[in-house]
């Protein structure tokens, strides 16, 4: 028999190429290319949403979708409120994280009032079985498949039509249009866009769970990302008992959205006041600490930030940064010599989010330039402060999103002062909390160590 011949397709962006090359000649990335078996058929690929006649916008009339809430609150606030008819969600994370634990446990919360099906192609029905006894949840109602076939799993959930079903995983389903294996790139964008079209012409809510590389992206093509609806990744360390869920991207929600959960004998629990994990707790202050407040979607979340400044015993001082861009630290050293005079050359610097969380705003810059000085001094800051801000260039600190809610967050958890950009200063008095507003970098530290 003679050999199929083989094509090789990009991972991000789903290009192909007769011959392998180092770098794809579409998106420019480099060793992303994976051999695969071209599809042999074009009938398959037809569109995903229904046809229609050509109209005018102003004419479509706007409905709100209606949800259905999963009866756990984190998970609702991440999809937006609750699961929606029709809508495709992908969940990520790295193994043993709690994905199918947080699964399980949504479908037998929802399985007294929706038809729900769980098709798993990793675990036998003997194996979740266990699984929701550990966890002792109410499994009357879950109907289990353990298949990884794509067209007998749409064969039974077209027959069963379920509201809800759940995918586990992705990378384990395979078609046989396709000769690759399962797993391979052509077999995970022909099987997630043949789900795809079935949850959108019978109105199934899927939840497609797949694997991550050790970069901790999807694996599998990077159109994966694109045909779904919402996705979510699963955050934090193994280790650790707390887990974070946010939403990367999301056509019914908010994007950035935080779920917070903390693993325990009984499965993931909500976190209804999760800025108590992110702040230590220190009997008294303490030098290198400094409590931001930051914002994840809707949330305006209670961060500490960890600094530890040492002298430094080699050529090359260490930089480094647990849960923030370590380039921004190089940046906010720069802007805080240049404009304070304090260079920090010849000191190791490292810096921690307590919790595990991950910080990508720019209204950390503050904060993070708060808690090195103080690391540095060896000064502690004032009790019950908080601090945010973007750092520019200039010196010059400028405003942030949602101020106010970020200082009312802050008054209801206890604290009392705030140094905040000038911008950013509340037109009317908050309760309990004093609000020092600041328009340049050092005004911040004559406020910091008055």
């Amino acid at each position: 028999m003679a050999k199929a011949k083989s094509i090789y397709v990009c991972t991000e962006c789903g290009g192909t190429l007769p011959k392998w090359q180092g770098q794809c000649p579409h998106c420019q990335a480099w060793n992303t290319l994976q051999e695969t078996v071209p599809e042999s058929s074009s009938s398959r690929f037809k569109s995903l949403a229904a046809s229609s006649t050509l109209q005018l916008l102003e004419d479509v009339e706007a409905q709100d979708v209606p949800r259905n809430p999963t009866g756990i609150s984190e998970f609702d606030r991440v999809l937006g409120g609750g699961l929606v008819e029709g809508a495709v969600i992908l969940l990520g994370g790295d193994p043993g994280i709690g994905k199918s634990t947080l699964l399980l446990q949504t479908l037998c919360a929802v399985a007294d009032r929706m038809k729900v099906v769980y098709v798993s192609g990793e675990e036998s029905a003997q194996q979740i079985a266990l699984r929701a006894k550990r966890l002792t949840v109410a499994s009357r109602g879950v109907q289990l498949l353990a298949e990884i076939q794509l067209e007998k799993i749409i064969s039974t959930l077209d027959a069963h039509k379920p509201q809800l079903a759940v995918i586990d995983s992705i990378q384990t389903v395979y078609s046989e249009a396709l000769n690759s294996a399962p797993g391979s790139v052509a077999q995970v964008r022909e099987c997630s866009a043949q789900l795809t079209r079935f949850a959108k012409q019978s109105g199934t809510t899927l939840i497609l769970v797949g694997h991550v590389t050790k970069e901790g992206a999807l694996a599998g093509p990077r159109v994966l990302e694109h045909i779904v609806d919402t996705v979510l990744y699963f955050e934090g360390d193994t280790h650790s008992s707390f887990r974070l869920v946010r939403a990367f991207k999301n056509r019914f929600g908010a994007v950035n959205e935080l779920g917070v959960f903390a693993m325990t004998e009984k499965g993931l629990r909500g976190v209804t006041n999760p800025s108590a994990l992110f702040l230590s707790g220190h009997d008294e202050p303490v030098a290198g600490s400094c409590v931001l407040v930051t914002q994840e979607g809707t949330r305006p979340l209670l961060v500490e930030v960890q600094a530890l400044v040492e002298d430094a015993h080699g050529f090359n001082p260490k930089r480094l940064a647990n849960g923030m861009e370590q380039n921004r630290l190089a940046l906010l050293l720069a802007v805080l010599h240049r404009f304070t005079g304090l260079g920090l050359f010849d000191q190791d610097i490292f810096l921690n989010a307590v919790g595990g969380v991950k910080i990508n705003e720019p209204a950390a810059d503050l904060a993070i330039l708060a808690a090195i000085i103080s690391s540095f001094k060896n000064k502690p800051l004032r009790d019950k402060l908080v601090v945010f801000g973007e750092v520019g260039l200039a010196g010059e600190i400028r405003p942030i999103q949602r101020g106010q809610e970020r200082l009312k967050e802050a008054a209801k958890l206890g604290f009392t002062s705030a140094i905040v950009p000038a911008a950013n200063a509340p037109k009317q008095d908050i309760a309990g909390i004093q609000v020092f507003p600041i328009s340049r970098l050092e005004q911040a530290l004559d406020y910091l160590f008055e």
